[in-house]
């Protein structure tokens, strides 16, 4: 004997309804919660910058670049000569390609100058 099921009631599956497989296809989930979703944090303010106390290899100095600055100008605001700019130069390789393009927030090093150098005061 047969029994109807009512809507509401969930099938069971006989061996002999054919495939012996369980068909699990209308089968949803969901969840709820009670708490309320916690705000999203807005990084999109941050900077990233690095600043150090501890002097620069080589026993050098640091300048930072300011809007209009050249190495020439470092140079003789460091050195008292404007000719020393390839020292400069030089000592930052790993950040310049042309020592005209120089851009504001750079640090540069500024290396000491060697007594036999060429120009060196």
């Amino acid at each position: 004997m047969s029994h109807p099921s009512k809507p509401d009631e969930p099938r069971t599956l006989s061996p002999s309804s054919g495939s012996g497989k369980a068909d699990f296809s209308k089968v949803g989930s969901s969840t709820d919660s009670t708490e309320a979703e916690a705000p999203r944090a807005d990084f999109s303010q941050v900077r990233g910058s690095v600043d150090s106390t501890e002097a620069p290899a080589g026993g050098g100095r640091s300048h930072t670049v300011e809007k209009g600055d050249t190495l020439s100008q470092i140079s003789k605001r460091f050195y008292g000569s404007a000719g020393h700019w390839k020292a400069i130069f030089d000592a930052n390789r790993d950040q310049l390609d042309n020592p005209d393009l120089i851009h504001p927030g750079q640090t540069l090093r500024i290396p000491d100058l060697d007594d036999d150098a060429p120009g060196a005061a």
